[in-house]
């Protein structure tokens, strides 16, 4: 007799009038109620008959899927990025957007998902290397790249596993650094000219993050308590249509914010250990008190720290005060290169952490009052554990010369 007559079901191999080889399987049924069939194509015989064998072992592993068809790194972004603005949070959302439209697509937007390579994935890296780019800005990089893939395989399409394992940049030390103490006190007498200088001590003492020092309203505040509710952080919101206000602004479902004016919202924190309640020190009280009062404080969105003009402070704006006042103390961070830099503002958070342990602060109130764990998740341990806390932040307060009222010490 002839050929051996195909099992039913095991698909075919055949090279179409264009040279290609394509492989066919039937894989169910259609909303019609006709055969559905998959059609893979390679450039080989034996990259057809792979390609088959892996269809079916997907099939077997996942069910029947609509489609092993693969389409380009840049298609798949693009349908990726829609369906991640839905889900994640907007500076998540905005930061992943970067990250795809200004190195992973440019670099390796025209491969496709279905053969790609490690190296491929190393140019993304090297890229970034070449433009001078900062380690964890790498690191970010290529975690947004590993979510995009394993997204892709979720969805059905195929992608090398190599790809998807391929190794990043590496950990490395964290550039972040804690000030020293007489580092601390000269920013803080640079500071203490300004009105804002409880913007400054909070950040030292109480580990305020700046979203959260820039979203604090005064309704938050209770002087009378010496107590910070600390609820909402001051976010810039992205809008649906690249700088078109009209379109609206890009949140995901459950997003809670509260609008404020332009694009500045204030949001919850991303999680519920982020909401928290702080005692203050005597000094920090005795200069929100007398900020409360200046006129320069007004704001008609309540905002304890706004521009002169009762606007929100933008993440940038804060930024440019902070490096106005450790250029006039003349205070520098020096990194292993042997370089120097300016010390970062969320360095101050970092610093905060660091005076609570040299006062031998327990690990478990330093969490709760910089918001890293959930230790503190009901407003009856907040309300008990509050003691412990007070003390604890007085211990750093008088580490810094800031137990007396404001302008006692500095």
């Amino acid at each position: 007799m002839g050929n051996k007559q195909r099992k039913k079901g095991s698909g075919s191999i055949y090279q179409n009038s264009r040279g290609q080889w394509v492989a066919s399987l039937e894989a169910g049924w259609t909303e019609r109620g006709t055969r559905h069939r998959l059609t893979l194509k390679a450039s080989t015989e034996a990259g057809a008959r792979a390609r088959l064998a892996e269809a079916k072992r997907r099939i077997a592993a996942e069910g029947v899927v609509s489609s092993f068809a693969s389409i380009t790194i840049k298609r798949w972004s693009d349908l990726w990025l829609v369906q991640r603005q839905r889900i994640v949070r907007p500076g998540t959302f905005v930061s992943d957007r970067s990250a795809v439209n200004r190195w992973i697509v440019p670099t390796i937007g025209r491969a496709r998902l279905d053969a790609l390579t490690p190296t491929d994935v190393r140019r993304v890296a090297s890229a970034q290397e070449s433009a001078g780019l900062a380690l964890p800005t790498m690191q970010r990089t290529h975690a947004v790249l590993g979510k995009i893939l394993a997204d892709a395989v979720a969805e059905g399409y195929q992608v090398p596993q190599r790809a998807r394992e391929t190794a990043g940049s590496g950990v490395g030390p964290s550039s972040r650094q804690a000030l020293s103490k007489d580092d601390v006190m000269r920013i803080l007498a640079v500071s203490e000219s300004r009105p804002d200088a409880s913007r400054w001590v909070a950040a030292f003492v109480a580990g305020l993050r700046p979203a959260e020092a820039l979203g604090l309203t005064w309704d938050m505040v209770d002087l009378g308590a010496a107590t910070m509710t600390l609820a909402w952080q001051l976010k810039s919101l992205p809008y649906m249509e690249h700088r078109n206000p009209a379109s609206g602004f890009r949140v995901p479902l459950g997003f809670e914010s509260r609008y404020l004016v332009g694009a500045y919202h204030l949001v919850r924190p991303k999680t519920r250990s982020g909401v928290r309640v702080i005692p203050m020190v005597p000094w920090l009280v005795n200069a929100l008190s007398t900020w409360q009062q200046a006129s320069q404080s007004s704001s008609p969105y309540n905002l304890v720290w706004p521009r002169d003009d009762g606007t929100p402070r933008s993440a940038e704006f804060d930024r440019a005060q902070w490096y106005e006042i450790v250029d006039e103390a003349g205070v520098a961070v020096t990194l292993t290169t042997g370089e120097t830099r300016r010390p970062l503002l969320y360095e101050a958070r970092h610093t905060a952490a660091t005076l609570l342990l040299a006062g031998g602060v327990d690990d478990t109130t330093i969490k709760a009052i910089l918001g890293h764990s959930s230790v503190l998740s009901t407003q009856a341990y907040l309300h008990a554990d509050r003691t412990r806390s007070q003390a604890a932040l007085a211990t750093s307060a008088a580490m810094l010369g800031l137990a007396g009222s404001l302008g006692e010490q500095l």
